[in-house]
């Protein structure tokens, strides 16, 4: 179905439109100018007084509306002592505020069939509402109203303290997944450095919030100059812009103090760390320090990530689990961080397997990398897969939303996904080897080893 999209006319005899009669300075909206997305759509950027910035994507495609509110806080915005209270916010900002008792937020949205959540990592924190497009109003309300007056005490974040704990024990201390992936970020990082520390916090950090804490961490970071609001779908800004000006124009920004960017790594040895666990098969949690997500070269570890796990030809995929059936499980990825991520693999031994069998193999894969061409029609395949998957999260409008998002948020760019999109096309066989040789080498590893408990 093809794209509709109608802009205002005037953008700026709008906001003078908007802006007349409007005294208080945090009020007033600037229209700041339109960025393409796509060939057939295009965000306008918008700005309040107070520093709220407002990405809107008209679509008439369908009568939805996707709204989302990134906000420039994750895991590395964190203190040593106070982790995971990024994650601890993500649980918070669905209790009550001063205007609505606990559950009412969950209930409006249920009865306006609307759909709501959340989610918390290393860079950032964003909370979205997918809803009928009669209905954007409610997600503008309830969003200025939790980011202005959520109500921090000792009785929520008493409440919340177990639920987190909670989730960590089963995401982290009973699950060997979770427990080797927390185990080989300290390894590649170390604990003091922020990307070495989990998003859901050290278990004593979480038992050791305080509401001093909680308050100061919302004070500063829940704020209409620390958010983008992003608004996808079938809405007129003629009349959204005056809801958002309505409902956020009073919020007072907050003192943010800049927050320099992580130390760089300086692994130049392989790192390793060995677990027992009750597993009937030995696994292996194995990264390589990669590139920042704008970089070119990111791109690059994106194909590589699916030449070796993306489909069922997936070279490692293939050799360990088809031919030599010695794995089980495979899985692979590259972080997507403003600063240097991991490209990291997870494997599953089948029992009685040794793991380093499949580290063995895998070491054979880099230097085929390094040393051989990918044919180009192998290359060729793994583009158009990873292209296909790139097309598909921006099929719908939350999918639209909250890709501007990310990329307003970690790049500076609410349309790098089609930026991405070139980057991924122009990969050269060349580069392949190129980027291999630069971050897939030895002393850029970190590699947990899981035993079964009893083991020898």
């Amino acid at each position: 179905m093809a794209r509709i999209q109608a802009h205002t006319a005037d953008p700026q005899a709008l906001a003078a439109k908007l802006n007349r009669g409007v005294r208080k300075k945090h009020a007033r909206l600037t229209y700041e100018g339109r960025v393409p997305f796509g060939e057939a759509l295009s965000i306008d950027r918008w700005r309040l007084g107070n520093g709220l910035a407002i990405l809107l994507l008209e679509d008439h495609a369908a009568p939805v509306v996707s709204y989302h509110t990134w906000y420039r806080v994750g895991s590395r915005y964190e203190e040593e002592g106070k982790t995971g209270l990024a994650h601890f916010f993500e649980h918070m900002m669905f209790n009550e505020t001063s205007n609505l008792p606990w559950g009412e937020f969950d209930r409006k949205m249920e009865a306006a069939g609307g759909e709501t959540n959340a989610a918390t990592w290393i860079d950032w924190t964003y909370y979205y509402e997918s809803l009928p497009r009669e209905e954007v109003g409610l997600a503008v309300e309830l969003e200025a109203d939790r980011m202005a007056n959520l109500v921090v005490r000792e009785k929520q974040v008493e409440s919340e303290r177990e639920v987190v704990a909670n989730e960590r024990r089963m995401a982290v201390e009973d699950d060997v997944h979770g427990a080797a992936d927390e185990r080989l970020h300290g390894l590649a990082y170390g604990r003091e450095h922020p990307h070495g520390w989990p998003t859901i916090g050290w278990m004593a950090d979480i038992e050791g919030y305080r509401v001093k804490d909680c308050r100061q961490f919302y004070d500063t970071w829940y704020a209409p100059n620390n958010a983008t609001v992003i608004v996808v779908g079938d809405v007129d800004p003629e009349d959204l812009l005056p809801r958002i000006q309505a409902q956020y124009g009073a919020l007072r920004p907050s003192k943010i103090t800049p927050r320099p960017a992580p130390a760089a790594t300086r692994q130049r040895r392989e790192r390793r760390a060995e677990m027992r666990w009750p597993t009937p098969s030995e696994k292996l949690a194995l990264a390589w320090h990669a590139a920042p997500h704008a970089s070119f070269d990111h791109a690059v570890l994106e194909i590589i990530d699916e030449l070796w796990t993306g489909g069922r030809s997936a070279r490692l995929r293939r050799r360990l689990v088809d031919e030599m059936e010695i794995v089980a499980e495979l899985r692979g990825g590259v972080s997507g961080l403003q600063h240097g991520g991991l490209f990291d693999l997870w494997l599953s031994m089948r029992e009685d397997v040794a793991a380093q069998r499949a580290l063995d193999v895998i070491d054979e894969e880099v230097a085929r990398l390094i040393t051989e061409e990918v044919p180009e029609a192998e290359l060729s395949k793994v583009k158009a897969r990873t292209e296909l998957f790139f097309l598909g999260e921006i099929e719908t409008t939350s999918g639209k939303a909250s890709q501007i998002g990310f990329g307003e948020t970690v790049t500076g760019d609410p349309a790098h996904t089609f930026v991405r999109l070139e980057e991924l096309r122009r990969v050269t066989q060349d580069d392949v080897r190129r980027v291999a040789a630069k971050y897939l080498k030895p002393g850029r590893r970190s590699i947990v080893h899981v035993r079964p408990k009893g083991e020898a």
